[in-house]
């Protein structure tokens, strides 16, 4: 087997790890903001 394949399916699998951190990370941001504007109206 050609081991450009290993290279790419390994790449492949980073590439589908960061896009999970990523959409991960930014739906924690959305609901931590809007923690935040919570905590802010109720003042």
């Amino acid at each position: 087997m050609n081991q450009w394949s290993f290279v790419i399916a390994a790449y492949a699998v980073v590439g589908l790890g960061v896009a999970g951190l990523l959409a991960f990370a930014f739906v924690t941001m959305r609901r931590a903001e809007r923690a935040a504007d919570a905590v802010r109206r109720r003042r």
